[in-house]
């Protein structure tokens, strides 16, 4: 800069030279700022791109059956965790498909599952890649139910009586664990040549079941409690002398590592139970008028704030 002031005379070319010198070193000074600027954008991209990955460890899924029994739990515990700030989903799936979704850790939490013998042949199937986190209540029973109004009592007194029950047992989805147990019991009290197993829905069976009832006709269905159906009907247990169908406890089902990657979560649900009764309450609002599971869920918060203040602060 100095030794260009101390020229006296420049000629026209040398001129032209340092000018296009001035451009070019103006042209480079600009790519390098631009390059800067794109590297500062490139890291801010970087930073909000690894903020969302960190926001997605919020996101917490739940398996969800189309059963009462599994919705209560799962929306109560749905709004603990969105107090707490986190996102939650739901996916609606039938049973099996929820164990292999909690298996490849695209479901983190499932809330409703029978153990030790209901659901023994999942879990066998899964038990290396799942844990229990925590009991939901226990000596949940379960088996082939009946009206009070029929004469008979056990599974053994359906035997010559196929056409009473028009053939049929009624009972939900095809894969749960009682429909599982309910075709070894076809087995084991020989009824194959008297009655048909016919799966469909929860809301369906219950749907036949409640128009059944109504007119007082003999029907025979799967049941389990808790359920609003023993609040909203006189039934009866068939008693299984063979012992096909034993109490189990209901458990939340996780996979291995959740308490890794969910830590906060995993520790709440480590910590929930609930009563029987307090569902079925919630099921049969639900059934006779319509209540959501949102604002049942909301009322059980409200109502046992003492418990979801240990649940969340343990």
């Amino acid at each position: 800069m100095k030794k260009t002031l101390n020229v006296s005379i420049l000629t026209g070319s040398m001129l032209l030279t340092l000018a296009a010198c001035g451009e070019n070193a103006n042209e480079d000074n600009n790519n390098i700022n631009n390059d800067t600027t794109n590297e500062n954008n490139n890291e801010a991209v970087s930073e909000e791109e690894a903020g969302e990955l960190e926001g997605d460890d919020q996101v917490i899924t739940f398996g969800v059956t189309t059963w009462t029994s599994t919705e209560a739990p799962t929306e109560i515990i749905s709004q603990i965790l969105q107090d707490e700030g986190y996102e939650v989903d739901f996916e609606f799936l039938d049973q099996p498909i929820i164990w292999e979704g909690l298996a490849n850790e695209d479901i983190d939490f499932f809330m409703d599952a029978w153990l030790p013998y209901t659901e023994e042949e999942l879990w066998n199937e899964y038990e290396d890649e799942l844990q229990q986190v925590t009991v939901s209540y226990e000596e949940a029973p379960l088996g082939w139910v009946v009206p009070e109004y029929v004469a008979e009592d056990s599974i053994s007194d359906l035997i010559d009586q196929g056409d009473k029950y028009d053939n049929q047992v009624l009972g939900i989805d095809p894969g749960a664990g009682i429909v599982t147990i309910s075709e070894d019991v076809m087995d084991g009290y020989d009824l194959h040549d008297e009655y048909e197993l016919l799966t469909s829905s929860e809301p369906a069976m219950l749907s036949d079941v409640q128009s059944m009832v109504e007119n007082e006709e003999p029907v025979v269905f799967t049941g389990w409690r808790p359920h609003s159906m023993f609040a909203d009907m006189d039934l009866k247990f068939l008693e299984d002398e063979e012992e096909y169908f034993k109490e189990d406890d209901v458990y939340v089902l996780s996979y291995e590592g959740v308490e890794e990657k969910h830590p906060e979560v995993y520790e709440i649900l480590s910590n929930w139970e609930i009563e029987v009764s307090d569902l079925e309450e919630m099921m049969l609002e639900y059934e006779e008028d319509d209540r959501p599971f949102e604002e049942s869920a909301e009322e059980w918060i409200e109502e046992n704030e003492e418990q979801v203040e240990e649940m969340v602060n343990s």
